[in-house]
């Protein structure tokens, strides 16, 4: 027997499709329980203020890119959600006179418009908002070369998995959707080969810089979070780092504000890596089997899984 459809998408696999204990078990954590999931290998880090936990995020640039020489050039890939600390990163480069001129940076994915990646004219383009809430916001002196910053470009896939090689990548840095992926690490169609179940770990896991289609819940929440609700407006495929680059990157750090996925998607990611329970149905649950991984929560907005009717 098949496992069960999606209640979200019925073509496609997601976190609905899992075992219903483990939903219920998810569902159950405290913010103690959230804390006592860190193992080695995976912590969980709580931020009490927003302050905090944005500066927190901005220093994750400051320290990767100050390890950066000419001989050991060092870099980030981050991503375009959250947002808010990428003025702070420009602050600080400025405040402390930090030059970039052996840094580097990653863009983690792209929307995927006729044909190409999204030209940075467009108003969703993450290459756009990388440059208007950072890079434009560093001193001209200061500023690290065009060629060191790396956005994947349709045709140009190779070249920007290769970088991962030759370019130390210090943290992989981004929030978590509401699907649960990291990047648009997204689940699969349900079709072909995996009608009845989705794609083993080891085939995700050789997945690197790639086109892919955006499960729906992707597409809502991206209209939510930049689009004013207008999903039709949303483009349905994306260029997307993959775990192929993200395990060539030292650390992974997962940034939680409460604005992104839900209380209770805020709790099923950080269980099953505790326990070791993977199901690509669940990207972010491959995150298990690299060395370092850190969740960082802004606390109040952890939220709980009741009830509540409005």
């Amino acid at each position: 027997m098949g496992r069960k459809k999606s209640v979200l998408a019925e073509d496609w696999w997601d976190f609905t499709t899992l075992d219903e204990k483990i939903l219920e078990d998810a569902a159950k954590l405290t913010e103690k329980d959230l804390l006592q999931l860190s193992r080695p290998g995976f912590e969980v880090v709580f931020h009490e203020t927003l302050e905090s936990f944005y500066l927190a995020e901005a220093l994750e640039y400051i320290t990767s890119w100050k390890q950066a020489t000419s001989s050991n050039p060092v870099g980030i890939c981050g991503p375009i959600g959250p947002t808010e600390q990428l003025p702070l990163v420009a602050k600080l480069v400025n405040s402390l006179d930090i030059s970039l001129k052996d840094a580097h940076f990653w863009g983690m994915d792209e929307w995927y418009i006729d044909g190409k990646e999204a030209p940075e004219s467009h108003p969703l383009s993450f290459a756009r908002a990388d440059r208007e809430l950072l890079f434009n916001l560093i001193k001209p002196e200061l500023r690290m070369p065009e060629e060191n910053i790396h956005f994947p470009k349709w045709g140009e896939l190779d070249k920007f998995t290769a970088s991962f090689d030759e370019i130390k990548c210090a943290v992989i840095q981004g929030g978590q959707g509401d699907v649960k992926h990291w990047a648009f690490n997204d689940p699969f169609k349900r079709e072909g080969k995996y009608l009845d179940n989705p794609p083993s770990a080891e085939e995700y896991r050789k997945l690197s810089t790639r086109l892919v289609d955006l499960h729906p819940i992707t597409l809502a929440q991206n209209a939510r979070t930049s689009g004013g609700g207008y999903i039709v407006g949303v483009p349905s495929k994306a260029i997307t780092v993959g775990p192929v680059e993200t395990w060539k990157s030292e650390k992974v750090s997962i940034w939680q504000a409460g604005t992104h996925d839900n209380a209770f998607g805020m709790r099923l990611t950080p269980f099953m890596i505790s326990k070791g329970i993977i199901d690509t149905s669940v990207p972010m649950s491959l995150l298990a089997d690299h060395p370092t991984v850190v969740f960082n929560y802004y606390r109040p907005g952890i939220g709980s899984v009741t009830v509540e009717m409005h």
